[in-house]
């Protein structure tokens, strides 16, 4: 298709500062959509441990048998983290399909136009979002000229699922499971001591939440210890509001 994918397009001509979103998970997925990914998986870990805390903390649920149950905590936290990381997945795959059947429409559009003003119409409600904000209007119609000057000769390719949309989809899984496994190794090496793990969990999903942050600062050229201290206010924060309306 005459633009890649919108993974693709969003990365920047100018090569960011590397980090572990860029030069590790950018490899298969865009640092933003790893971001996220990473954001989700410590939400749902710390929504886990923190409703459980605050149980076992006013007696919903007791001491003696909150004793024990860190393992149990762990791979249920982790069967959750799994699944949403597959419906992630999944959701990844689509978008990419839906995607390139999106932009597959505006090349019909282009093709079928009768005259070169309808192709610049379909061109314009397609970038314009994207480019009003850094061109004049005599620079966009240059532009959209040329654009359909080559989408009139362009050839339709497969829409439907590549190779890349698996691998990104697999990865997302992964990438939730791997995210929240730090949080997670405190109730596996504390069975006996629940509540105790249970704050060292919550205090290492910060650490994380707050380390892809930082990541995510220097991948922008933004003050990294700023994002990063924003990034677990709002996880936190989201953890709160969840927990006030019953999540």
């Amino acid at each position: 298709m005459f633009m890649e994918k919108h993974r693709q397009r969003r990365r920047s001509a100018i090569r960011p500062k590397e980090g572990i979103l860029s030069s590790v998970v950018g490899e298969f997925l865009d640092p933003i959509d790893a971001l996220f990914t990473i954001f989700y998986s410590i939400l749902f870990a710390l929504l886990f441990t923190r409703s459980y805390g605050i149980l076992i903390y006013r007696g919903v649920i007791s001491s003696s048998f909150a004793s024990g149950y860190a393992q149990g905590l762990f791979f249920t936290i982790l069967g959750a983290v799994a699944a949403w990381g597959i419906i992630d997945g999944v959701l990844y795959v689509l978008g990419g399909i839906l995607g390139r059947k999106g932009r597959y429409r505006l090349l019909h559009h282009v093709q079928a136009s009768k005259n070169e003003e309808q192709a610049a119409i379909a061109i314009a409600h397609e970038l314009d979002p994207i480019l009003q904000p850094i061109t004049s209007d005599e620079q966009r119609h240059a532009l959209y000229r040329d654009i359909r000057a080559y989408l009139i000769k362009a050839e339709p390719q497969a829409v439907g699922l590549q190779r890349a949309d698996v691998v990104g989809g697999v990865a997302t899984v992964l990438l939730s499971v791997v995210a929240v496994l730090p949080s997670l190794l405190p109730l596996l090496l504390l069975p006996d001591n629940t509540s105790l793990a249970i704050r060292i969990s919550s205090v290492v999903s910060l650490i994380v939440i707050f380390a892809a942050g930082y990541s995510w600062g220097r991948h922008t050229d933004t003050n990294p210890w700023k994002t990063g201290f924003i990034f677990s206010s709002v996880c936190l924060a989201m953890v709160l509001v969840a927990m006030l309306l019953g999540g």
